[in-house]
């Protein structure tokens, strides 16, 4: 299994590892055929990646200087351009429609830092769902409780499953709606959403242009924020490190505290009581600007109508080809006026403001990341409406933050051996190092008291 980033990046500078060793040992996974991997790639790069990691080691032991991520293997999510590649966007009705002309500028900020791309990840068709289901390439299975078969989350199904089986380091996603924070909370890992403008979102198929981030799936905080300053171009570094000593947190009791389950709720409760006994001080507020989010129709009205814009023209012609559950998403942004979308517009900038005024007072705000553990995958298959029903839930927390423009990280908070359960940290707009400092002294913390697997 491939531990966290750095690491990693420290054994192979020290030569007690090296780049080629971890590629063998992301492929093996990768290509064990009681594995997950034929569900997880869509394209796997087994003979590119060797030749690269070669490459890297040969130019180390030469004592040439080498980019910050040089030789670490990564996957990417099946929704980025790659030069002279089609990008299917998990769907087959995007067959035919031509080869990129480049890479997009988060898999070209990859590849500059020296990251090895092992393949293309599988992902729900047009990343349309938070549950990680694809009938066109299978869906891989979350990593507990497999005999059983869990969903993985989604839409970055195959960029977790990556990361949980020891195939990368690190997978890089997309969230609209938490496609990054559902899968990493469902499977045990980290997930970052960074405020939306700070990466590019150039070369990655859209779902609605409004809401889209670029961000990763990794091992810890740390990952996250080694990956995420090549994305957003920042200055590699350490962040500050930070105490828990007197940082106020909020835990919002409107809409995003409804249906735990009961492992989810005692998950969180412990991990509110260890972050107290840390020094964080810990308010409830109501916070009920959230529930008019849903009810105004903000998140789901410009996705869909979004969504509905960039596929209209090729439903004409391949509606058929779609996953039925995904196009009937798509569909419902035909029945959304141009009236209704800018009024939805609308209604998100002034909630912004006003949910602003009174969360800024707080370092973060903390909550489950999902109300429930990873569900069965076979009863979602065959029964439309537990889909939808699930769809949503999975979906509740984690897409209000996106209509909200927050940087938003899940990290695991449940104990050892039990059922993976994510806390998801929200910052404010364009403070993502704050946001991801606050959840690396939290991850500590977490650690520290045994309650973090």
């Amino acid at each position: 299994m491939l531990p966290a980033a750095s690491p990693l990046l420290a054994d192979m500078a020290e030569g007690r590892t090296t780049a080629t060793r971890l590629v063998e040992m992301a492929l093996a996974h990768a290509t064990d055929p009681a594995g997950e991997g034929v569900r997880v790639f869509t394209a796997l790069y087994a003979d590119q990646a060797m030749a690269q990691a070669a490459a890297f080691d040969q130019a180390r032991a030469a004592g040439i200087s080498l980019p910050p991520l040089a030789g670490l293997p990564v996957t990417i999510k099946d929704l980025f351009d790659e030069a002279g590649r089609e990008t299917l966007a998990g769907s087959v009705a995007s067959h035919g429609e031509g080869p990129a002309a480049q890479d997009a500028p988060a898999v070209a900020a990859l590849r500059r830092a020296g990251a090895i791309i092992l393949g293309r990840t599988t992902m729900t068709e047009y990343a349309f769902s938070g549950l990680g289901l694809n009938p066109h390439t299978g869906t891989p299975r979350n990593p507990w409780d497999r005999a059983n078969g869990r969903i993985p989350g989604g839409s970055s199904a195959g960029a977790a499953v990556s990361v949980s089986d020891g195939m990368a380091v690190a997978g890089l996603g997309s969230d609209t709606g938490g496609s990054l924070r559902i899968p990493a909370a469902l499977c045990g890992l980290t997930g970052f959403k960074p405020t939306a403008r700070r990466v590019s979102r150039d070369g990655a198929y859209p779902l609605s242009t409004s809401l889209d981030c670029i961000g990763v799936i990794a091992r810890s905080v740390q990952c996250c924020v080694l990956f995420d300053q090549i994305l957003s171009a920042s200055p590699v570094a350490s962040l500050p490190a930070l105490s828990l000593q007197g940082r106020r947190l909020a835990i919002p009791t409107a809409v995003v505290l409804d249906q735990m389950d009961i492992h989810v709720a005692a998950s969180f409760a412990a991990t509110v009581r260890t972050l107290e006994k840390a020094g964080a001080s810990i308010e409830e507020i109501a916070l009920p600007e959230l529930a008019e989010i849903p009810a105004r129709g903000i998140q789901g009205g410009i996705a869909a109508a979004e969504a509905y814009a960039l596929h209209q023209h090729r439903l004409v012609r391949k509606a058929h080809l779609y996953d039925p559950r995904v196009l009937v998403r798509i569909l419902n942004g035909q029945a959304i006026p141009a009236s209704i979308y800018i009024d939805c517009l609308k209604a998100r900038e002034e909630i912004c403001t006003r949910i602003s005024r009174i969360t800024s007072a707080y370092d973060a705000l903390i909550m489950p990341t999902v109300p429930t553990v990873a569900p069965l995958l076979a009863p979602l298959e065959c029964d439309d409406g537990l889909y939808g029903a699930t769809n949503a839930l999975m979906l509740r927390n984690t897409s209000l933050f996106n209509a909200l423009d927050r940087p938003a990280i899940s990290l695991p908070c449940h104990a050892p051996g039990t059922a993976p359960v994510g806390l998801m940290v929200v910052g404010e707009t364009m403070k993502d190092d704050v946001t991801l400092s606050l959840a690396c002294a939290i991850e500590t913390a977490l650690q520290t008291a045994g309650t973090n697997a």
